[in-house]
């Protein structure tokens, strides 16, 4: 099946034949839908702490902070701002004169609001001679995009949304996603020496874009804040990538006859995140920031996650040295099954029959696993993931964070749990990466490889079939000890649209 010259690109990616073999029957066979035991809400899967309970979890993570640990943010990044500009594009594509859409007439009508106004303003100026207000006049709109799009002009339409201007800042400064992540990230991950470890994952095309601002923004950032950055890239893996097929799941060959190999979605950044040597790891999405003046409930909120998360992980820490020693009470195992069910929302009836030797296993192997613990809010009808109460391979139900294309729309039932979800997943994340005795686990063996994703794509015209490895928030964490927060609805002001940068949070 394959030639010689196949053979060739894969070993330069580090791909082996029998992955790639793997990859091909996944196409025939698919994944399968997942079992839903119920949509977590409040009281069933998702906890809701009081005011008590939140002070005493931002004075755990302030305690945490000051004690030697290793924190980091992770930050994916490597995306481009395409989808963000879609409209806009189609105006262009389409050969419109003027804006037709609520869409195209709420950009041009609120278009000195966008902290960008200024550089595009300047841009215009350079390529046609007239500033933004002169063209819009003269009619010619798809000029004043161009500017803004396209490599001749500012090129937004293909960078990275971290290295956008997003909002406005203080004394006329304007800031973009990577700048707004640098200063939470001084608000609530410093460690005991003052020092804010942040790793990015970004495109190789990108990269130098990123350290040519992180290079000019972070000395005046460590004045104002008073600590040291230790910024880190890297790139997605070549490794990672996978295999594109036609229709009928024949792989898929370009003119020239050569393979065709995609990025595997945000799920392949599992092995960024597997290289990272720290104990708690922070991890929302890029253009999920908002202007100092509006962070406070945002970074009140991380604080309260990171002490939650911080008393599951000591709590766990202590049951699993005692499930070390041989004179484990029966007692004491019954108060870690509780445990298990009540705070880590884990129903496995097996248990209900299993004596003390066969529990503590099952305790040993369900407790020593990576912890997260996962902010949601309540869900006000944006797109994306939920939490729910799902099934896994060894017949348990635990939290894990699902996306509507794992539910089968067949299934009454399943169908009538998404629809009564309460929350939904903002990507709001924090992570015990160590285990109990302080070695980092190999995060690679707690994926459920069943839980990734086909999607149809095009390329050059042509319909094929595209391979996602299972989801970093989704099934990469699947065999995680998972705990579901509620947090506000002001901590998630995503910028899916370019007109999303209109709203009150990011003005």
């Amino acid at each position: 099946m394959f030639t010689e010259k196949d053979q060739q690109m894969m070993a330069q990616k580090g791909i082996t034949e029998p992955v790639i073999e793997a990859q091909l029957k996944r196409f025939e066979t698919g994944f399968p839908w997942l079992k839903l035991e119920a949509a977590a809400t409040v009281g069933n899967g998702i906890m809701r702490l009081d005011a008590k309970q939140q002070t005493q979890c931002i004075k755990l993570w302030k305690e945490f902070q000051s004690g030697g640990a290793i924190i980091e943010k992770f930050q994916p990044a490597s995306g481009a701002a395409s989808r963000m500009f879609k409209n806009l594009f189609a105006f262009i594509n389409e050969g419109k004169s003027a804006p037709e859409s609520d869409f195209e007439k709420q950009f041009f009508e609120n278009i000195t609001l966008f902290a960008f106004f200024p550089q595009l303003n300047k841009t215009c100026v350079n390529l046609y001679k007239s500033n933004v207000g002169e063209l819009i006049e003269a009619g010619r709109y798809a000029d004043v995009l161009k500017a803004l799009l396209l490599p001749e002009g500012m090129n937004y339409g293909a960078l990275p949304k971290a290295l956008l201007k997003f909002h406005r800042a203080a004394a006329g400064t304007v800031h973009t996603p990577l700048e707004e992540h640098l200063e939470e990230g001084a608000q609530y991950a410093a460690d005991s020496r003052r020092c804010v470890s942040i790793h990015f994952t970004v495109s190789p095309e990108h990269r130098a874009g990123f350290e040519r601002l992180i290079k000019a923004k972070v000395p005046l950032m460590e004045k104002v804040w008073g600590v040291k950055y230790d910024i880190s890239l890297s790139e997605q893996k070549a490794s990672t990538d996978t295999i594109a097929v036609n229709m009928d799941n024949t792989p898929y060959r370009d003119p020239a006859g050569n393979l065709l190999f995609r990025p595997a979605g945000h799920g392949a950044l599992l092995e960024n995140l597997n290289e990272r040597d720290a104990d708690v790891v922070f991890i929302k999405n890029v253009d999920n920031v908002v202007p100092l003046r509006l962070r406070s409930v945002s970074t009140r909120y991380k604080k309260i996650i990171g002490g939650y998360l911080v008393q599951v992980q000591r709590q766990i820490k202590k049951y699993l040295e005692m499930l070390d020693k041989e004179t484990v009470k029966s007692s004491d195992l019954k108060a870690m099954l509780r445990y298990a069910r009540q705070t880590l929302c884990i129903i496995d009836k097996a248990t209900d029959g299993m004596d003390d030797a066969a529990l503590t296993a099952w305790l040993r192997d369900k407790f020593n696993r990576p912890i997260r613990v996962c902010g949601v809010v309540p869900n006000e009808g944006e797109p994306g993931g939920g939490p729910y109460l799902a099934y896994n391979a060894d017949g348990s139900a635990s939290p894990q964070i699902l996306e509507s294309a794992q539910i089968n729309p067949a299934d009454a039932s399943a169908v009538e749990m998404m629809k009564s979800g309460t929350h939904f997943n903002p990507v709001d994340l924090v992570c015990y990466i160590k285990d109990y005795k302080g070695i980092k686990f190999d995060l690679r063996k707690f994926v459920d490889q069943e839980t990734g994703f086909i999607s149809v794509k095009s390329k050059d015209g042509v319909d094929i079939k595209a391979l996602e490895l299972p989801g970093l928030w989704n099934g990469s964490m699947s065999n995680w000890n998972t705990v579901f927060i509620e947090v506000p609805i002001d901590t998630f002001n995503p910028v899916k649209t370019v007109n999303d940068l209109l709203r009150k949070a990011h003005q």
